[in-house]
């Protein structure tokens, strides 16, 4: 009877051993498919748009570079670097003595082809001129007309007016050169309309924080210990390539400055209209490391909603500062970027926060 127990409890320790090898398994198995991330909550960078330091110099919206229609020798210039103009002033003029010899043979071939109509018109009322004679004049004398119009306009353009009420801001060339059609000759703004900007740099990701209409705070080195009130009017939609930032335009709402010049250093806080909205919509910087694939403007990034499970989402990147990747769509529906041990996830996949 012994004999006979033995055998059987031998029998069994093989398919114990093996359940208790496959229950290990499982084990480990369910041990190793939850995997440990950690996570940035989205809604932690609320803090870093609520406001932004920013610094650039005072210019108008209408600065403009006035030069001659035609070339010529500069005869003479009127004004000087930081006079006051009056819109329609005369700034400055060509040698007239060429321009009006071109208007002048204008004019004498305007007149031959009139006498030359006119002549061929009684021939072929005569039956002597063919009709082709006939409109090969008047195709002569269409042709005279408008020699003598460009030739006119030539003329007025020989001459520089100001286009607005403002200051001169440089004069690129002197009296008796030789210049070019085209060659600025003075540079000129609005400034007198009181429509000044400040215009300042932007990081990426400031860029991608504030909107139009913005509101700023805005000081002048000029008037220290003032604070005047501006609102973002204009955002650059592409990069500076001479110091690769964004550019935006801050114009003053209320007084302005007493003392105030074209190039004058000013800095600004500015204030995101809607902060909550701005996080929710995005920009969002998050790290290098978050990022999966990336290639030009797109990526993907692993998110999750529910700390339990990781979810695989396209973004669309916006730029790059420092450490960080600006993300400035596709993140709106997520609640925590998983910033850690993405490496090891795929779509659907457990996880376990640290």
């Amino acid at each position: 009877m012994k004999t006979i127990l033995s055998i059987a409890l031998l029998a069994s320790l093989p398919v114990f051993m093996i359940s208790c090898r496959e229950a290990s398994s499982a084990s480990q198995t369910n041990q190793v498919s939850v995997i440990p991330v950690k996570l940035l909550p989205l809604n932690a960078q609320l803090s870093s748009t609520s406001s932004i330091a920013v610094s650039g110099q005072f210019t108008t919206d209408d600065e403009v570079l006035l030069s001659f229609k035609t070339g010529g020798i500069i005869q003479r210039i009127m004004v000087k670097e930081g006079d006051a103009i009056k819109q329609g002033q005369l700034l400055a003029a060509l040698n007239p003595v060429e321009i009006n010899a071109q208007v002048q043979q204008a004019q004498l071939g305007h007149e031959k082809a009139q006498r030359d109509y006119k002549r061929v018109e009684n021939l072929y009322k005569d039956s002597v001129a063919t009709l082709e004679q006939l409109q090969n004049a008047k195709t002569a004398l269409d042709i005279a007309a408008e020699q003598l119009k460009t030739a006119q306009f030539n003329r007025s353009h020989s001459q520089i007016l100001a286009t607005a009420n403002g200051y001169v801001l440089r004069k690129l060339a002197s009296e008796g050169q030789l210049v070019q059609p085209g060659t600025p000759v003075l540079e000129t703004n609005g400034a007198q309309s009181g429509n000044w900007l400040l215009r300042v740099n932007l990081s990426n990701k400031e860029w991608a924080a504030i909107r139009l209409n913005d509101k700023a705070a805005v000081e002048v080195e000029a008037a220290p210990g003032q604070i005047f009130h501006g609102a973002i009017s204009r955002k650059s939609e592409g990069i500076q390539p001479q110091n690769s930032t964004f550019t935006a335009d801050i114009r003053l709402t209320g007084p302005m400055p007493a003392a105030i010049a074209f190039g004058m250093f000013g800095k600004a806080v500015l204030s995101p209209s809607d902060t909550a909205t701005t996080t929710a919509n995005g920009p969002w910087a998050i790290p290098y490391d978050a990022l999966l694939e990336g290639d030009g403007s797109n990526g993907y990034v692993f998110i999750t909603n529910d700390n339990k499970t990781a979810h695989k989402i396209p973004v669309t990147i916006s730029g790059m500062e420092k450490d960080k990747v600006i993300v400035s769509n596709g993140l709106q529906q997520a609640a925590a970027l998983i910033i850690s041990g993405s490496a090891y996830l795929t779509e659907g996949s457990t996880i376990k926060v640290q």
